[in-house]
């Protein structure tokens, strides 16, 4: 776009002679500027969000993202802010796999323990037996365990061995097969805390929350409330499910947080300021959830070939998705307040606005 013409450049119209010389000065000048940085690429992340509220049924949606040019925020609907305080579902199991996998690196437990060394005599039952399960197989879901929140709807508040007792009453899948289940970060949380005599909270606030500054996020246990600012959560059908007993999903799904602290988490996790370079290799490994699933994270392969990591938190009145690059430049969070999105092919859609190139 031409820029305004100045005073001066009002005075000189009509003068053909001074606009000469103007031109030639002008040239002169411009030789000798360095060229300007490239714009930005465009991003349309800012441009789809509305789906989410008009094609997505949410009542409201926000998001934010960060890279090297800056940070930018969204927001469609009402009754959502970029400050508020939300429950983040299973992206809590980002946080717990971190500890887990620092607690490997401090030799504190292996991931080739079973389940059984460190929980003993706690899972068996209708075929599953925690001699045979290693703390890998939890990470990675392929313990085969049941989902408990499969009976409870994750609706209904219960202990982590009330949790763990509902899914050894059916059988496991086949030994090895990736099953996605809350139940292997339940039982995480148990080996945490009997690995530190602290709870999973206490650890994750130690090694995570506080060295990283991430004032918006906390681990509520049996608390109802949210911490101010927030808005309201809805269900599906309208449901005002802002009250909500976080131990509907403990250890697989407690976290309560916020945009700005969600995008600084995974931008350090994938930045390596969390744990050391294999432990991050060993985090990013699909093989053993044949490519699906890594330990706490999963990947998505963009229409343009680039990968993000991350995780997404589904619980009553909220769903979130957090993606960032390998090296943590750049990452996105986005959260509706309500539990899912109608139209699933629109989370795909932002994350390729957001980390696929664009020309201007």
């Amino acid at each position: 776009m031409a820029q305004p013409a100045t005073p001066l450049f009002r005075a000189l119209v009509g003068v053909p002679v001074c606009l000469a010389l103007l031109a030639l000065v002008s040239a002169s000048l411009l030789s000798l500027a360095p060229a300007a940085s490239p714009a930005p690429p465009v991003r349309a992340t800012g441009a789809l969000l509305p789906l989410l509220v008009t094609r997505g049924k949410a009542p409201a949606a926000a998001l934010l993202a960060r890279d090297e040019t800056g940070t930018r925020y969204a927001q469609a609907g009402e009754g959502v802010s970029g400050a508020d305080h939300f429950r983040a579902g299973s992206i809590t199991k980002t946080f717990i796999a971190t500890v887990v996998l620092q607690l490997a690196t401090e030799r504190r437990l292996s991931l080739s323990d079973t389940v059984e060394q460190h929980l003993p005599g706690l899972v068996r039952g209708a075929g599953n037996d925690g001699r045979a399960l290693t703390l890998r197989s939890l990470l990675t879901h392929t313990s085969g365990l049941y989902d408990f929140t499969a009976r409870t709807r994750g609706i209904v508040p219960v202990t982590p061995l009330q949790a763990v007792r509902i899914a050894l009453t059916h059988p496991p899948a086949a030994h090895g097969s990736h099953v996605y289940s809350n139940t292997n970060y339940v039982l995480l949380g148990l080996v945490i805390e009997r690995v530190t005599g602290r709870s999973y909270a206490a650890e994750a606030e130690r090694r995570i929350i506080a060295p990283l500054g991430l004032t918006g996020t906390s681990f509520p246990g049996s608390r109802t409330s949210l911490p101010a600012p927030h808005g309201r959560a809805y269900t599906s059908d309208g449901t005002d499910v802002t009250e909500l007993d976080p131990r509907v999903a403990g250890a697989a799904g407690e976290l309560v947080t916020t945009l700005a602290d969600l995008d600084r988490f995974y931008a350090a996790l994938l930045g390596g300021r969390l744990l050391p370079p294999h432990r991050l290799r060993e985090m990013l490994d699909t093989r053993a959830a044949h490519g699906s699933y890594g330990m706490g994270l999963f990947p998505s392969k963009l229409p343009c070939g680039t990968v993000v990591w991350g995780h997404n938190g589904r619980i009553a009145g909220s769903y979130v998705r957090s993606a960032a690059t390998v090296g943590g430049r750049r990452v996105l969070t986005f959260r509706v307040n309500t539990t899912a999105i109608a139209d699933l092919g629109l989370e795909p859609r932002l994350l390729a606005a957001e980390f696929c190139p664009r020309s201007l």
